[in-house]
């Protein structure tokens, strides 16, 4: 084992106890190739700063993610630092996606003002309805699908920031989306 090495898992250690010094020290050794490996796969600045403080902040939160056994924690870190990464190159992808396509959106000339209203009343129930179905949902699946879906989380994120496994998140996104789907199905086919 490097020496290096010694050190991180006595830095790791501290940090575990809440040592603010040992964070510290692991934010000095490892920021600049944090850094540099987010600004990489990012290609900006504020991207690849937002991964390295994330990343620190989920080392601050859940040191115990950390295991020896599998390896040495640079590794560790430095794969969580990657893994962010790519997470916020696809959700600003996901973003930007949608701003196209929104920007792309072009009224249509000549249109019937009726089918308008009628298109306005459906959504409305449509909002209404999942609006109710989602109250039918136990809070944890309601919180898992607000953190994916509005927050834009990755499942491990999710299971990082409320300190549970993954699949639990996994578990409870499944059923919230089974439950809904069958709530909207029901309501779609009438009183069924």
């Amino acid at each position: 084992m490097r020496d290096g090495d010694r050190e991180d898992l006595e830095l790791h250690r501290r940090l575990s106890t809440g040592d603010r010094g040992a964070f510290d020290e692991l934010y000095r050794r490892y920021s600049p190739t944090a850094y540099g490996i987010a600004f990489r796969l990012t290609g900006q600045r504020l991207l690849a700063q937002d991964v390295v403080h994330d990343a620190f902040l989920a080392l601050w939160r859940a040191p115990e993610a950390f295991d020896a056994a599998r390896g040495a924690f640079r590794t560790f870190f430095l794969s969580l630092v990657h893994h962010r990464a790519v997470d916020t190159i696809r959700r600003e992808e996901r973003i930007r996606a949608r701003q196209d396509r929104a920007a792309n959106l072009e009224p249509v000339v000549d249109e019937d003002p009726s089918e308008r209203v009628v298109d306005d009343d459906d959504l409305s129930e449509r909002r209404r309805d999942v609006r109710e179905a989602l109250r039918d949902l136990s809070a944890e699946q309601r919180q898992v699908l607000e953190m994916a879906y509005f927050r834009g989380m990755t499942q491990v994120r999710i299971a990082e920031e409320l300190g549970i496994p993954l699949g639990t998140v996994k578990t409870r996104t499944f059923a919230a989306l089974r439950k809904l789907r069958g709530a909207l199905r029901t309501d779609d086919r009438g009183d069924v």
